[in-house]
């Protein structure tokens, strides 16, 4: 299935930095990422080719951007970064902005199935390479001691190999312990210096699940309107023209992206996604869907105007204080 992009929650910068810790007598800090950041690569806040060029969503005015994640993760890197160096540890975080989602922050653009014409010729229903491929992120092979600074609890303990293997299992267990209560006589903050960096950007307020939610009912809940049971009805008959049984676009993508070789799509999935966009341009699919839900969402909007008000309003706090960090 292809990616979607979600609305992180100031997701941090070291998540899963832990899958790559090893001995206690690893090197003192890792090297740093030097990966160019290529701001190219980020998703535009609206869609610039396609049937779904130019749609925006209601809900997007309450949305962060992937700019402004980058910005809070970016901050939150520099925040652990200085901890970690006041208790004696310097340690480079990778960056946050190498590996960008390969779409909006609302997916408008695969939202309703598949809407470019010129990738679908390329590609069928796969994402673009550039867009398939991401950055590997510098791993940070932490001693102990570090991983009890950065995140307040202590290493993952390793699980042993299997009884019978060839010895080269390695995973953990995920198994771990508070962390000691000071480290070169200073004592250690709650949560280590992860949990305190989000303390001070108060990143608990950049929750932005209320406005996942209302996007997910409002597509669930456009669904079954008329005028979009009407246009995914004559989609499909269209689609019966051209020899395709499919009764709705996400089948389709479901079929296109099981028809593949290796990593590239068959001819026949791209002659399907082909005739796919052709059906929703001749139905206006798209179009159609996209007011529906834009109705839908208008009215979840007035029915939470406090709520998203207030997620907004938290948000842009939390954004503020991570620019001012330099």
């Amino acid at each position: 299935m292809h990616q979607r992009a979600t609305v992180g929650a100031a997701a941090l910068l070291v998540a899963g930095i832990l899958a790559g810790c090893s001995s206690p007598d690893a090197a003192s800090h890792a090297p740093k990422d030097t990966t160019p950041v290529d701001r190219g690569t980020w998703p535009a806040q609206t869609v610039e080719s396609g049937l779904a060029k130019g749609l925006r969503l209601p809900l997007a005015a309450y949305t962060p951007t992937y700019g402004d994640q980058v910005e809070v993760n970016t901050a939150l890197g520099t925040l652990q970064t200085r901890c970690m160096a006041e208790y004696g540890f310097t340690v480079d975080l990778p960056s946050s902005a190498v590996t960008p989602p390969p779409t909006n922050d609302t997916n408008i653009e695969r939202r309703y199935g598949i809407t470019d014409r010129a990738q679908a010729r390329k590609y069928g229903y796969l994402l673009p390479p550039e867009q398939r491929e991401t950055t590997q992120e510098t791993d940070l092979d932490l001693p102990a001691v570090q991983v009890e600074v950065l995140t307040g609890h202590t290493k993952p303990a390793q699980a042993a190999a299997p009884e019978g293997g060839d010895g080269s299992y390695v995973g953990a267990t995920g198994a771990t312990e508070p962390a000691r209560a000071e480290v070169n006589g200073k004592k250690l903050p709650s949560g280590g210096c992860i949990g305190w960096s989000k303390r001070q950007l108060k990143t608990d307020d950049f929750d932005t699940g209320l406005i996942t939610q209302l996007a997910s009912k409002s597509l669930s809940d456009s669904r079954p309107a008329e005028p979009v049971e009407n246009a995914v009805k004559e989609w499909s008959a269209c689609m019966k023209g051209k020899g395709r049984k499919v009764p709705d676009p996400y089948r389709a993508i479901e079929q296109g992206l099981a028809d593949v070789k290796g990593d590239d799509p068959t001819r026949n999935a791209i002659e399907l996604a082909l005739d796919d966009i052709d059906c929703k341009k001749q139905t206006r699919l798209v179009r159609v869907w996209f007011t529906e839900e834009s109705t839908v969402q208008r009215r979840l909007i007035e029915e939470n105007k406090s709520r998203l008000d207030d997620v907004k309003k938290r948000s842009d706090k939390v954004i503020e204080a991570a620019r001012a960090v330099k």
